[in-house]
């Protein structure tokens, strides 16, 4: 299960008139610790962004992420509430937060009714939040494994 850190930073950009101006920006960093979330942001950003400082690495505590590649540059935080029953009948309220992005509120809202749609255990979207991440960086198989390992299954077929 993916650990999610939100990661903010700063920079200064200069506009075309010569006066400089704060940029903050927020990234999505599925990470083991507040220390890789820190590293892996480095890594991500710094290709793109000037001199730039991490200002707060924070944990997100997200249910789940869904990540359409079609449409949709925002990103909203969902809370989603299922209704069960405990052990004793009597009704429990289950609170998640989700992630999505979208065009818009409306799509937002579609996008995680048709993502629920196969739970048999009844929810509700009760909230909708845009948020400020500008981009998601979940772990790829590069990031897992240093340079100077290899995978198991190519050392394996090496040796038959």
């Amino acid at each position: 299960m993916p650990s999610w850190y939100q990661g903010k930073i700063r920079y200064q950009l200069q506009d075309p008139t010569g006066k400089f101006k704060t940029i903050n920006e927020a990234y999505l960093i599925d990470a083991v610790s507040y220390t890789d979330a820190e590293a892996r942001l480095y890594k991500e950003v710094a290709a793109n962004t000037p001199d730039f400082t991490v200002t707060a690495i924070t944990r997100m505590r997200l249910a789940d992420l869904f990540h359409f590649e079609e449409s949709g540059e925002t990103w909203f935080k969902c809370k989603v509430v299922y209704v069960t029953e405990d052990d004793k009948g009597r009704e429990k309220r289950i609170v998640n937060q989700m992630l999505v992005n979208a065009e818009n509120v409306k799509q937002a809202y579609d996008r995680i009714e048709e993502s629920l749609r196969t739970m048999l255990i009844p929810f509700e979207t009760t909230d909708i939040n845009t948020t400020k991440i500008l981009d998601v960086f979940p772990y790829v198989e590069e990031d897992r494994l240093p340079a100077n390992l290899r995978p198991i299954s190519e050392v394996v077929g090496q040796e038959e």
